[in-house]
């Protein structure tokens, strides 16, 4: 039997047993070349074919001749029990700007080749929360996702300048890819901005323009992120530096001026700091109401005042990277910084204790951002069984402080000098899928560590299992200032 010809075609890399896959004879490893005679470009296309109660498969399986066929029966809508290898099956879209603030161009030798590939495709804006610039996007590419009703989407606006963001961008499309952000505004999808604001480029009076821009030409959009640069030691752009201590207090200024002036015209605030620039400035972070449901709360926007109330109590406050898309789909893969935290089977590392008994220290290690928002919520409890272990960003260097940039190599070089029978916990923010960016694992690390998930709930409840059984921990006040980013890598 002749397949269909795909460029590569949907790999099964898990079956779930007594599943309409499983019952079918589908295995791991098997390709799926067709679907109801349609070989799908990704994950978004597979979601609707194997969402039908009749599907009839073409399917490559190692060691055998030829595709064969299988069919399926199921129920309408029910799970499939696969889960395939990758979001995309085509080709992804790649980026062609040369951005001076590309962190990936900041990476040193060494790094997983996966960290290195630069995409710019809208379908990882949709499925994972990329921020594409739409560079590459086309008039075929606004009809599907206008049809399909791909939503939310999240854009890197940067500048609303043409010139200036074609600058910025080192490309010429730059200056007039901002077109398809209206019409998909016009269209009816939701879309998240960014602003990465880079000293002397767009912060300043270009900022002021580029939000008069965006409250003139696109007052749909849902919010837009103001973030600062990251600079790495391996940087290898003379232009970018880090923010002084007074340009962030400027950025702060004009973000919450422009606020009001969101809210007067809209009714709401729409454009917002990322917590970054209230610790660089050194400046209490706002009220947690005033970020609306904290819409950017994965991209750092009011992550540490969500820290704080998750902290104390409030269940409705553990926030996390937004499942999206892939909520609702059977086989979707989790990749790129969506992917599982832990180790592939689930574990931490330990050494044999009770990772919950009482009475041994407990040290949080932390990026030295984190430990300042985590010191008084520590102080809070009254403990002396606990102590923060702020680690210093050696392998990156510059001004990256965030626990989602914390590598293998610098936490071990931290907990070698760490007594050992003490409890460490490890926020799960600078984990992919047990590895850390350095391609080191838990398993290299020179003390036991647990692996908590990056939210206040969480922490406080491994703290809470560590302390007296007569009475629990008392609820934190509310600290004057909050300063930290706690989440994952942007």
């Amino acid at each position: 039997m002749s397949a269909p010809r795909v460029t590569t075609a949907p790999k099964v890399v898990a079956v779930t047993a007594t599943s309409p896959a499983a019952l079918s004879g589908l295995r791991s490893g098997d390709e799926l070349l067709s679907l109801n005679g349609r070989s799908p470009r990704d994950v978004i296309e597979y979601s609707l074919l194997v969402d039908e109660p009749e599907l009839d498969l073409v399917v490559r399986r190692r060691g055998v001749a030829e595709p064969f066929a299988v069919e399926v029966r199921k129920e309408a809508g029910e799970p499939l029990g696969i889960e395939v290898s990758s979001a995309v099956f085509d080709r992804v879209r790649t980026c062609d700007n040369h951005c001076e603030f590309c962190f990936i161009h900041q990476l040193p030798t060494g790094m997983r080749r996966s960290l290195s590939m630069k995409d710019d495709d809208y379908r990882l804006s949709f499925l994972y929360g990329n921020f594409t610039t739409l560079t590459r996007f086309t008039e075929m590419d606004l009809e599907r996702v206008l049809t399909e009703r791909l939503s939310p989407l999240f854009v890197s606006i940067h500048a609303t300048d043409p010139d200036v963001r074609a600058g910025l961008l080192r490309n010429r499309r730059g200056a007039t890819s901002l077109r398809w952000l209206g019409a998909l505004l016009a269209g009816g999808i939701e879309v998240h901005g960014q602003i990465v604001v880079c000293p002397d480029r767009n912060d300043g009076a270009v900022l002021e323009d580029t939000l008069a821009g965006v409250l003139d030409r696109y007052p749909e959009l849902a919010t837009v992120a103001c973030v600062p640069l990251g600079v790495s030691t391996f940087s290898h752009e003379d232009a970018m530096r880090p923010h002084t201590v007074e340009e962030a207090a400027a950025v702060c200024d004009l973000v919450e001026r422009w606020q009001g002036t969101f809210l007067e015209a809209i009714g709401r605030r729409m454009v917002y700091a990322a917590d970054e620039y209230y610790l660089m400035a050194e400046r209490p972070f706002p009220p947690a109401a005033t970020y609306e449901g904290f819409p950017q709360h994965e991209n750092g926007l009011g992550m540490a005042r969500a820290f704080e109330a998750a902290f104390g109590g409030d269940e409705h406050a553990a926030l996390g990277v937004r499942p999206g898309f892939f909520a609702a789909v059977d086989g979707a893969p989790a990749t790129g910084y969506r992917a599982p935290r832990q180790a592939p089977d689930g574990t931490t590392a330990t050494d044999g204790h009770d990772e919950r008994s009482t009475g041994r220290p407990v040290a949080i290690l932390t990026g030295e951002y984190g430990a300042r928002v985590l010191a008084p919520l520590i102080d809070s409890l009254g403990r002396d069984d606990i102590r923060l272990v702020p680690v210093r960003n050696d392998f990156f260097g510059g001004n990256i402080g965030v626990s989602g940039l914390l590598t293998g190599t610098d936490l071990t070089a931290v907990l070698a000098d760490q007594p050992a029978g003490h409890r460490y916990l490890l926020p799960d923010s600078c984990l992919s899928e047990g590895r850390f960016l350095d391609d080191l694992t838990l398993a290299d690390l020179p003390r036991p560590v647990e692996v908590v998930p990056t939210d206040g709930l969480s922490l406080r409840r491994a703290l809470d299992g560590n302390g007296p059984d007569t009475a629990p921990s008392p609820t934190p006040a509310t600290p004057a200032r909050v300063p930290v980013t706690l989440g994952a890598p942007r």
